[in-house]
């Protein structure tokens, strides 16, 4: 006599360690990239490659001075840093608060939706296209790495 089907068990939440292990494993791939940009000072030669668009063209693109600037920043450097990238720095802070938003979201098993509209993708795009124009420009040499 075949036995009887076992019933369906509804889906739990999943445990504990399993919903956080996304957003700790992506936070130990970024402090690993960044500690080893602190270790490798890129203000030395050699160690990275340079920009192609500034070795072509000399126009710094919107990410020039970002290694120099996470290098500052891990060193607790925050003018430095602010000097060789400020938009860097910017993506810094708000990779935290999302980081921190997602782990909580994680924590508490509730899925984390960011809705991002092409209306934020287009003003981020203006943004940096501002900050690139400015910052090759002789009176934003402040903002040039």
């Amino acid at each position: 006599m075949p036995s009887p089907a076992a019933p369906a068990r509804e889906p739990g939440p999943a445990p504990l360690a399993r919903r956080l292990a996304t957003p700790l494993a992506t936070l130990a791939g970024v402090a690993a990239a960044f500690a080893y940009v602190g270790t490798v000072d890129p203000n030395e030669p050699g160690h990275y490659p340079v920009c192609p668009l500034f070795r072509f063209t000399g126009i710094y693109c919107p990410g020039c001075g970002g290694l120099r600037s996470a290098h500052a920043f891990i060193h607790g450097d925050l003018t430095t840093a602010l000097g060789a990238n400020a938009m860097a720095v910017a993506g810094y802070g708000i990779f935290a608060v999302v980081w921190v938003v997602w782990l909580i979201h994680a924590a508490r098993g509730v899925p984390l939706r960011i809705a991002v509209t092409p209306v934020w993708w287009w003003s981020l795009g203006g943004v940096l296209l501002v900050f690139s124009v400015i910052r090759n420009l002789p009176f934003g040499a402040a903002l040039a790495p």
